[in-house]
This record gives C-alpha cells, sequence and structure tokens, in this order.
C-alpha cells in the first residue's frame, strides 16, 4: 500500500456507491435526451457496453450543458446582473455551436452522408434534432429574460422602445447617434442594378421597404448595424440606466437614410455563417499560407442560420431563405432581442451591489517571496498552482519574466494555443531572445477563432528572432508545456511548467485551471523529447519517463489504467476511478468505463458539458456518477485519479476524454506526485463531489437535476481557502527570521 493513500476505501467524501450521492434538495431538472429515431426498445436499459443507445450524442449533450447554464440566469441566488450575464454566455455558444457543429452537420448533409453514427444518429436527422431543442431552448432564455424585468426595473435598469421614450430623450438618442454612428453606416439597395449584398456573420440588419412619394413601386434596401469597433448595441437614456438597442434607434431615424422617401416596413436579421473550413495539410506547401487562405474562405462561408424578427413580411422571410440557399427550417423567428449574446453588455454595468463580489486572486505561497523563482521551485521541487483563485501574473507571467532576465538561463521552449492581447507571455518570449537566450515556440495556427491572432503572435515572435514553428502536420498542437533550461551552480538543470489552462490572462482570471512547477530531472527529459518532437515533427519511437502524450501514447495509457482497476476490482475489490474534465466523448474510453462498472469498480466523473456516457443504468453503469460543476468560472481543469490497489496516481494536464484529443491532437498528462501536492488535488475532487450550489448530477436518461441546501459553491470556497493559505503563510512570512543574504544562492 502506497504511505499517501489519501482516498481511503471508507472515504465519507466519496461514500460507496450504493450510500448514493449525499441526499439534498432538488431544484432545476434540464430536459432528458432523445432517443434516436432507430426507437431500439432497450433505450431505457441497455446492458450491452457497445450498443448505441448505451452513448448519448455530443451535441445533444452540449446542448443539455447550455440548458444548465441558463438556470444559473434563472436561479434568484445568482446576482441579478450576473443573471443578465449568463443569458449572454449562453447566447454567444449557441451562435459558435451553430459556427462548429450546424456548421460541421450541413457539411456532411451535403456530402451525402447517410451513415449512422455511435449513437444512431444519421447527420439530418441529428440536425433536425438540434433545431428542436434549439428552439426549446432559446423559449427558455426569452422566459427568464422576460422574468427578469421586473427585478431590474426595481434597480432602474431596462431596455425599452424607443418610441416609448419621450420627446427630448428621443432627440438626444437621434442627436447621439448622428454624430457618432450615422457617418459609419451605409445603405444598400437591392434591385437589378444593384446586386444582394454580402452579410457578414453574426451581422445585425436592418431589411427596409421603402418607395417614392409619388411612386408606389417598393424598394428594399439593407443596412447594416455598425456594432462593435467601439460602438455599443445597447445605448444609455441620458444619465438613467435605461438603454435602447442601436438598431431600434437606426429603424426610427431612417429618414436620415432615406431622405424624402415613404418608409413601408423595416425588419432586423441576423446570419450565422459556417466556420468549418479546414483544408488539408498534408496538401498544403506552406500552413501559414493554408491557414490564411481559410480565414478568407471563412468570411464568405455558407450561411447556416438566419434570424429575424416576428414582424418580417412572409415575402421577405422567403427571399432571405432563396438569397441564403436555406431551407424554411433554417430561420429562425425571435420575439424580442435578436443576438442574446449582447446582453453581456448589461451584465458588466458598474452597479456592484448587483455583481458577485469582486475576486483578486492571491500569490501562492511558495510565490510570495522576492527570491528567484527558480530557487523556490528547486527547494519545493514541485508547485502547484490553483487559477483563477492563485495568480497568473505572479506564477506563470512571473515565472517567463525571470526567465527571460535571468543571465543563467540558457533555454526557453513553449507551446502557445491560445493567448491574449493584455498577455505579458509574448513580451517576455521577445525580451529573452534580445537577451540572447534560445528561444523556441510552437504556435499553433489552427486554435479556433482564434487563428488571425496567432498569426501575428508568430510574426512578432519571428521579427524577434524566435525559432516559431508550427507543430506536427496533421495534428493540433493543444498541450500547455514551459521549458526552461537554466545553468544551475551545480549543473544544467530544468525547469517546467505544464497547465491545464491556455496561456491566456484573461481566461486565468475566469475559468479554473490548475498548472505544476517542476524541476523533476525526469519530467524534464520528457519535455526535451516532446520539444523535439513538435520542433521536428519526426516520428520516430519516442520514450517518455513519466508523462503520457497523445496521440502515440495516452489513450493507450488510461484505457490500461482502467483495465487494471478492473483486476483490482476483481481481485481484491476497492476499485476507484475519479475524472475531471470538460468533456467525455471518445467511445472506447466509454466502453472501457462501464466495463469497470460492470466488475464493480466504483466510478466519479466530473464531467462540465459535453458526456455520451450514460450513468446509474443497473447492470452497465451502476457504480457511475457523473456530476457537472456550474457556476461564476468555467470549470476547465483536468485531473485523472486512479486508485490502483493503493499505490494511488494522480495525473493534470490539457486532454479531455475525445476523440479528437486523444488521436488528433498533441496532449500532455503529467503525474503529480508529491503528497502535499496531491491532497491539494483531493481537496478539489472532495469539494466538487460534495458540492450543494453548483453541481447537477446526471441522470441515465440524461437530463440533470441540480443540487440544492447551500447558498455557497465550489468557486466560492476554493476563493476562501486561497486567501486563508495566503495570509497564513503571510503571517508565518513575518515571524520567519530571514538568513544573512537570503536570496543570493546560485
Amino acid at each position: 500500500m502506497s504511505t499517501d493513500s489519501t482516498v481511503a476505501a471508507n472515504d465519507p467524501v466519496a461514500p460507496p456507491i450504493e450510500d448514493g450521492t449525499p441526499v439534498v434538495p432538488e431544484g432545476a431538472r434540464t430536459p432528458a435526451h432523445p432517443p434516436s429515431p432507430r426507437g431500439l426498445a432497450t433505450w431505457s436499459h441497455p446492458t450491452d457496453a457497445n450498443a448505441p443507445e448505451a452513448y448519448l450524442n455530443r451535441e445533444l449533450t452540449w446542448l443539455n450543458f447550455a440548458f444548465r447554464v441558463v438556470q444559473q440566469a434563472a436561479d434568484p441566488r445568482t446576482p441579478l446582473l450576473e443573471r443578465v450575464r449568463f443569458l449572454g454566455i449562453v447566447g454567444s455558444t449557441i451562435d459558435e455551436f451553430f459556427m462548429k457543429r450546424i456548421g460541421g452537420l450541413a457539411q456532411q448533409i451535403a456530402a451525402g452522408v447517410t451513415e449512422l453514427g455511435a449513437d444512431g444518429w444519421t447527420p439530418a436527422e441529428l440536425m433536425s434534432e438540434c433545431y428542436r431543442v434549439i428552439r426549446e431552448l432559446d423559449a427558455q432564455m426569452r422566459r427568464v429574460w422576460n422574468d427578469l424585468q421586473a427585478p431590474l426595473a426595481a434597480e432602474g435598469v431596462a431596455v425599452v422602445p424607443y418610441g416609448s421614450l419621450p420627446a427630448s430623450d428621443r432627440l438626444a438618442l437621434r442627436d447621439h447617434y448622428f454624430d457618432n454612428v450615422f457617418p459609419l453606416v451605409t445603405p444598400q439597395a437591392m434591385d437589378p442594378a444593384h446586386p444582394f449584398p454580402f452579410i457578414s456573420n453574426l451581422s445585425l440588419n436592418l431589411l427596409v421597404t421603402l418607395h417614392y412619394p409619388n411612386d408606389a413601386m417598393p424598394l428594399l434596401a439593407r443596412v447594416k448595424v455598425p456594432v462593435g469597433a467601439g460602438i455599443p448595441r445597447m445605448l444609455r437614456v441620458g444619465t438613467t440606466s435605461s438603454f435602447v438597442t442601436l438598431e431600434d434607434v437606426v429603424a426610427h431615424n431612417l429618414d436620415l437614410l432615406f431622405p424624402g422617401m415613404v418608409i413601408e416596413s423595416c425588419a432586423v436579421f441576423r446570419v450565422t455563417r459556417n466556420a468549418v473550413t479546414e483544408g488539408d495539410e498534408d496538401l498544403a506547401d506552406d500552413l501559414l499560407t493554408m491557414i490564411e487562405s481559410e480565414l478568407r474562405e471563412r468570411k464568405f462561408a455558407p450561411i447556416v442560420r438566419v434570424q429575424i424578427g416576428p414582424n418580417m413580411p412572409t415575402l421577405h422571410r422567403a427571399l432571405l431563405a432563396s438569397k441564403f440557399g436555406l431551407r424554411d427550417a433554417d430561420v429562425f423567428e425571435t420575439v424580442g432581442i435578436i443576438g442574446m449574446r449582447d446582453l453581456t453588455e448589461l451584465g458588466s454595468l458598474p452597479m456592484p451591489h448587483l455583481r458577485e463580489a469582486p475576486h483578486r486572486p492571491v500569490d501562492h505561497p511558495e510565490f510570495s517571496e522576492a527570491r528567484s523563482v527558480f530557487h523556490q521551485i528547486r527547494d519545493a521541487r514541485a508547485i502547484l498552482v490553483h487559477h483563477p483563485y492563485e495568480s497568473f501574473s505572479s506564477s506563470v507571467e512571473r515565472f517567463l519574466r525571470e526567465a527571460a532576465e535571468d543571465p543563467k538561463v540558457r533555454a526557453i521552449k513553449m507551446t502557445l494555443y491560445r493567448t491574449s492581447a493584455d498577455t505579458q507571455v509574448v513580451r517576455h518570449l521577445v525580451n529573452a531572445a534580445r537577451n540572447g537566450k534560445q528561444v523556441a515556440a510552437v504556435v499553433e495556427l489552427k486554435a479556433r477563432f482564434d487563428e488571425l491572432a496567432n498569426i501575428r503572435w508568430a510574426g512578432d515572435l519571428e521579427e524577434a528572432g524566435i525559432h516559431v514553428s508550427y507543430g506536427v502536420v496533421g495534428l493540433k498542437t493543444h498541450c500547455k508545456t514551459i521549458l526552461v533550461v537554466r545553468q544551475d551552480s551545480d549543473r544544467l538543470r530544468r525547469y517546467t511548467h505544464v497547465g491545464t489552462g491556455n496561456y491566456h490572462a484573461g481566461n486565468a482570471r475566469a475559468y479554473t485551471d490548475v498548472g505544476l512547477f517542476t524541476c523533476d530531472d525526469e519530467v524534464g527529459e520528457d519535455m526535451t523529447e516532446l520539444f523535439n518532437y513538435l520542433t521536428t515533427g519526426y516520428r520516430p519511437k519516442r520514450r517518455y519517463n513519466k508523462i503520457l502524450v497523445a496521440p502515440k501514447l495516452l489513450k493507450l495509457a488510461l484505457l490500461e489504467k482502467i483495465e487494471r482497476e478492473i483486476a483490482v476490482a476483481r481481485a481484491e475489490g476497492g476499485g476507484l476511478i475519479q475524472l475531471k474534465f470538460n468533456a467525455l466523448e471518445d467511445s472506447d474510453v466509454i466502453a472501457a468505463l462501464y466495463r469497470a462498472s460492470m466488475a464493480g469498480v466504483r466510478i466519479d466523473l466530473l464531467v462540465r458539458d459535453v458526456c455520451r456516457l450514460r450513468p446509474g443504468i443497473p447492470g452497465l453503469s451502476e457504480t457511475i456518477r457523473v456530476i457537472s460543476i456550474v457556476g461564476r468560472f468555467l470549470e476547465h481543469a483536468r485531473i485523472y485519479y486512479f486508485r490502483n490497489g493503493g499505490a494511488e496516481e494522480y495525473y493534470i494536464g490539457s486532454a479531455d476524454c475525445m476523440r479528437r484529443n486523444l488521436e488528433s491532437r498533441v496532449e500532455v498528462l503529467v503525474p503529480v506526485e508529491a503528497p502535499h501536492l496531491r491532497r491539494e488535488l483531493r481537496s478539489v475532487l472532495k469539494l466538487q463531489l460534495a458540492d450543494r450550489r453548483s453541481a447537477w448530477d446526471m441522470q441515465p436518461d440524461g437530463s440533470y437535476i441540480q443540487r440544492m441546501g447551500a447558498d455557497r459553491g465550489t468557486h466560492d470556497l476554493l476563493i476562501d481557502r486561497a486567501e486563508r493559505r495566503h495570509r497564513e503563510a503571510t503571517r508565518l512570512k513575518r515571524r520567519r527570521p530571514r538568513p544573512i543574504a537570503a536570496g543570493q544562492r546560485e
């Protein structure tokens, strides 16, 4: 038995499955997952781990996650403006769902694909079902938005019709529009002399019908509402907290655009374009050129959805569908605000009493001292940082800053998947190159919706003399790794960071992630091997001591560990697997987990959104429970735990259990071996499994039931823990006598 048995068989935090999930009051329930059109008689209680009815659909389970987020907006325990913000978040993610998932299905249908997926759906059937669920979701969002009107009005916040305002307010808004927006508006006629205009993705538009005073012949014009680039969609009425939408202002002041004309009708519409435009890397001579070409194609990609207001004439609705090559089912009629993503503008109003208390990450205790970060890592051997509770700036960015400035550092190697405009990461890499260090950056150009930013970052890095590569042909580089090589006093030593989240300062304040700093020699050797692979793309049989790397090794290793847990359970009982990630989609891993459950292994899954596995089915998955945490931060950390008969294993890293991650991406999991760091990970799992505020329990039918019974959830409790730990470290630091020449060690 391991001396670090952090989860005993009688651990009260993870009770035997026959005791069930802790009994708590039940809250909201999301819709059940629909059975496939095949209508299998065994849908309710499948017993075969390979049967189609044992696997839920990826797209439909993601939409179920959206229902859970909408419930955050409906939940009165959530601060009022945060409820509005959650509606905006769902609106944004639904837009992305259409661009990526519906766009992909549309391509399959256009290509004539009719084969059944592992879950028993054809692409056409799945698109139809997605549309049904999305319409149900949209209706729920609008019910919640309507319910929020009264409490918002009580606080003086409202979105009001332009026409309902007093004449003085209308005049003030008209003047503001004329001075600040009107010069950017370009009306476009639609007639034989003016072809149907190009409509950009997610743009908000007015379709205007008008005629000359002495000629009743109707004319059509399109007006693009110029939201963005500093122009908000919500225009404040005077000094109040009432707002009018920009399209409402434009629509009521069309006489400025069409002087002397008679306006017959004006209707709002919005389009969504397919974002799936990936080329074939194997046929590309230049990957950068190929990605730039894809971005140009995406701009003109087929439209997959048009949203319209209820007042659009039937003839005009048919005209838009015809011009965009859409079916009537692809036209979504909306009552109220079209494009609810812009509600985030209201959610960010400076009204602190209506929002979550401000959260400021604290410094990790090991990084709270001024001495060299490399000395701190070397003394501790390994440090685990938990964002957003602990600061990204004083840990990851500091690690890079000191590496760039430390004269003993010889080389820095790093992967970049997504980063932000305000991050210091790229600046530190550039500074390191200017200071004469060897710097290599593996930049993933195919990070969806961040391609253009990454192309720009890659150009900046190359101009600074940094060795930039774009990873391995055919694979996305999704791992989050840094390798720093330093000439210490005794020898050349490798310092590494492996994280679950991107090197993105903005996301580090809103996403929950963990990262491991270590100077472990074997991990350092592994990282050297990994970067040699990433910068060359050569695929000999590479050997790694400790890390698990996809696509060659990780999936096989996970399946082996599950099978090992099965063997232990059959031989002596007590098998336990606990996994935390964003998504569980890979059929092979799900089948292995089903087999483990049938062998008696207890399995706890903390899955943020997509989960194709069905828990709690007698004879198939009765020892499996699936919990989804939804709260103020976006769950993003990946933690893998295997009891292994007492010789426990903990891993963290970048990989979800999705086929794309395990087979088509370069991913890394690193073991966490220090007992005190394992206890930190154990405390995170313990809190989330016992959460009674942010947790949702998945049911066998694919629905989720919200847990109730507490006012504070995992995220608030982890904020408290980080702050307590920081205060304690600060107190001890003040009491600790300083050694002579502290911090001067080599």
